[in-house]
């Protein structure tokens, strides 16, 4: 993922993979005097995703008309095409993926009901319809796409993220996979929230995971969605002692609470545009301008020790002022 920039358009194409797809898409727009800024591509699993962004300021053509011309490229190449342009994302609205854990969704309706999120909650998409109850509450659509195992229909979950045009997806503890073909169509607009401090003990059952490898420190970690499970770019973690003899219950009472605070966290930073990803790694855009928590409390880096560090350097200068006073 590259550097998000809201002054630029950005263009999505995703598809079966064939050859010429990235020439045809280039030489449209070079045709109409726009210029590609950042180009990133890339195929998993036979589908092809390029993401582009491009300047649209000194264009030879109306917003209305590109739109309608990269779509029917897209028509003839069989690929869909997404055009955002940066009046498109003034607006911002969020669609949440759930399966039966309600407690981050419930702190993502607090916060919103409260004002505090920057952005409104259009829907919820459940694999289950276990929630359903808690977003009638605050008014929210709900849709359950799983079968009765909790297989989610992705062509429905797709048709539903394209009908309420959200542009950031929050998956609160949604426990399921999500294809490339949802997360190449939706680059750098998911996140996740996982129970463990990333890259530790990625996939299901990562409290136990933690258990069972004894460690000390164990913690939650909210991050971008990529192809690849629980790999994408980290944007905040938190972090707390594993008791003695602890059960997993217990971790996930202790966990829970904070995976709700890094995803609102992780979301806020996002919607406000404070964060970008280069090189696969978050950055804050203005450090000394947000109070974000990433990481761990500030505090503690004053409870930790700052010496020594490797190197002699206070022996050598000792032994330098003994032999001068000789």
């Amino acid at each position: 993922m590259g550097i998000v920039t809201r002054d630029l358009t950005e263009i999505t194409v995703v598809g079966d993979d064939d050859t010429g797809l990235i020439a045809e898409v280039t030489s449209l727009l070079f045709e109409r005097s726009i210029n590609i800024e950042d180009l990133d591509q890339a195929v998993r699993e036979g589908v092809f995703r390029m993401t582009m962004r491009v300047d649209t300021s000194g264009m030879v053509t109306t917003e209305e008309k590109l739109r309608e011309d990269l779509t029917e490229l897209g028509d003839a190449l069989g690929v869909d095409v997404q055009v955002r342009f940066p009046a498109d994302r003034e607006t911002q609205t969020i669609a949440v993926l759930v399966t039966k854990e309600s407690h981050c969704l419930e702190a993502l309706f607090e916060a919103w009901a409260n004002g505090d999120l920057g952005a409104d909650i259009e829907v919820v998409i459940g694999n289950h319809d276990d929630l359903e109850p808690l977003a009638a509450k605050y008014d929210v659509p709900f849709h359950d796409i799983g079968d009765e195992k909790g297989t989610p229909d992705e062509d429905q979950l797709l048709d539903l993220l394209a009908q309420y045009d959200a542009d950031l997806i929050a998956l609160a503890r949604y426990m399921r996979i999500l294809s490339p073909d949802v997360v190449f169509r939706y680059e750098s607009r998911i996140i996740n929230v996982h129970p463990s401090l990333l890259p530790a003990f990625p996939g299901a059952s990562a409290y136990m995971q933690a258990i069972e490898e004894g460690v000390r420190i164990a913690g939650v970690t909210a991050h971008y969605v990529t192809t690849d499970l629980d790999q994408g770019p980290i944007i905040t973690q938190r972090a707390f002692n594993v008791p003695d003899d602890a059960t997993e219950e217990e971790l996930q009472q202790i966990g829970q609470p904070l995976e709700a605070e890094a995803l609102i966290e992780a979301i806020k930073l996002h919607l406000d545009d404070e964060v970008n990803v280069h090189r696969g790694r978050t950055k804050l855009r203005d450090p000394e301008e947000t109070s974000a928590q990433l990481g761990a409390p500030e505090k503690l880096d004053q409870l930790n020790p700052d010496r020594p560090i490797d190197g002699l350097g206070e022996f050598v200068a000792e032994d330098d002022e003994l032999e001068a006073d000789d």
